[in-house]
């Protein structure tokens, strides 16, 4: 977990790629660095769908939050690894349907937190508010006085793990971690999640996996039955655990070749 001492522009490694960066880069934003741009160039080289892989998981979380908020009545979220705020984010998307939501953010990158203020322009009748923490350590998010403040136990909760758990290393414990989240919120909240894989363009999504490795950043790609495991217990929303994609696209959605998406995703209901 990262130094919480000092400003987040303190924290922020220019000479180093960063995840989150190299995301932002792809996608056409402006809070990078030559390192990352570097980085970027070389895992869209390896695999050029890369850009239409992030623009779909992106969108994935859009679909997911809109679900929650307009079918499921969820009013409240805990959005774990926000990334950089480009909107829309759950917030924009969420409260667009219901403008009294309230949304917690979490992430650990000290960009991200160096940009936090933009994710908490909230509807008036809304609230947002931001948890410097990392995933790995769930106690710290659960503890938070944002997390107490802004969520009320009694009633549901949309958990989002959106782009974060390829990150999430085995020794990491990845189902304990999403469980130790889950554990505190009601039933009747949900989950969704999206989880990378190598499953349907092995080679090309392996260079890119070796590409970030090398710039300290490894992955753990999963099958889709190793997906399967980390809605154990919980009641998928139809269509169940698919690539991010084909999870209830939109109507003007343009086609997507299967082998540039190497993201699945699941929306599940937690009954007990």
């Amino acid at each position: 977990m990262a130094s919480q001492n000092g400003s987040p522009q303190d924290r922020i490694n220019t000479g180093t790629a960063h995840s989150a960066r190299v995301y932002d880069y792809i996608l056409g934003g402006k809070d990078n660095y030559p390192v990352d741009q570097e980085a970027g160039d070389a895992m869209c080289r390896s695999w050029p769908a890369l850009p239409v892989h992030m623009r779909a998981n992106r969108k994935f979380m859009h679909r997911a939050a809109r679900h929650l908020a307009r079918e499921q009545g969820i009013r409240q979220f805990l959005d774990i690894g926000t990334g950089l705020p480009t909107p829309p984010n759950v917030h924009d998307v969420v409260q667009g349907v219901r403008p009294d939501s309230r949304v917690v953010y979490v992430d650990n990158d000290p960009i991200v937190l160096a940009h936090a203020r933009a994710l908490l322009t909230s509807a008036p009748e809304g609230r947002t508010a931001y948890v410097d923490a990392d995933m790995r350590d769930p106690d710290a998010i659960i503890s938070s006085p944002e997390f107490k403040e802004l969520l009320d136990l009694r009633q549901p909760v949309g958990l989002m793990v959106i782009g974060i758990l390829h990150f999430i290393l085995d020794g990491d414990d990845g189902h304990g971690l999403v469980r130790r989240l889950l554990d505190p919120l009601p039933a009747g909240s949900f989950l969704a999640m999206t989880i990378g894989t190598d499953d349907f363009a092995p080679e090309e999504v392996g260079r890119v996996a070796r590409e970030y490795a090398a710039r300290g950043m490894p992955m753990r790609l999963r099958t889709h039955a190793e997906a399967l495991t980390f809605f154990d217990g919980l009641e998928l929303v139809e269509p169940g655990l698919t690539q991010v994609h084909r999870w209830r696209p939109d109507a003007h959605q343009e086609p997507v070749d299967d082998r540039d998406i190497a993201m699945y995703g699941a929306v599940a209901r937690k009954t007990a």
